[in-house]
């Protein structure tokens, strides 16, 4: 199992809110909706517009393995929020931690677990670190 974690981000909004927030993944509907289109590259739009949400999970196109779908697994109030791979190649997990860090303000960190073979790591490995980072980047840019 290899596990990617971002670097942690500040928000500006108590973890309270946070977690509400990103608990509920139909709240990330508005967000992808409300992503303004030159931050998207061209070809990536059609992809957008493909992703399928639930109160409880999130399906993703993903190229050549088809789509990945991601279920809420394991919730801690105020603290953190699990997604498990449904039918994916190999086994994952993205978390998203959640530290208070008083009545204004909190911090998120991404992780992703995944099963990936030691000899792919190398070449999926830095591409995994981006996306977790960005993900984390990206909440940062959402109004709690």
């Amino acid at each position: 199992m290899a596990t990617y974690k971002s670097s942690k981000e500040t928000i500006a909004a108590p973890a309270e809110r946070v977690y509400e927030k990103l608990s509920d993944l139909e709240n990330l509907r508005n967000v992808i909706e409300n992503i303004p289109e030159d931050k998207i590259p061209a070809d990536k739009r059609g992809m957008m517009e493909q992703i399928k949400i639930t109160s409880d999970s999130i399906s993703l196109p993903a190229g050549p393995v088809g789509e990945i779908r991601l279920k809420t697994s394991r919730l801690e109030p105020y603290s953190r929020i699990e997604l498990s791979g449904i039918g994916t190649p190999v086994p994952l997990s993205l978390g998203v931690h959640i530290d208070s860090k008083g009545d204004t303000e909190s911090e998120v960190q991404v992780l992703l677990d995944i099963d990936i073979p030691m000899m792919l790591k190398p070449m999926v490995g830095g591409t995994l670190q981006k996306m977790v980072d960005q993900f984390a980047t990206v909440m940062t840019a959402i109004k709690f």
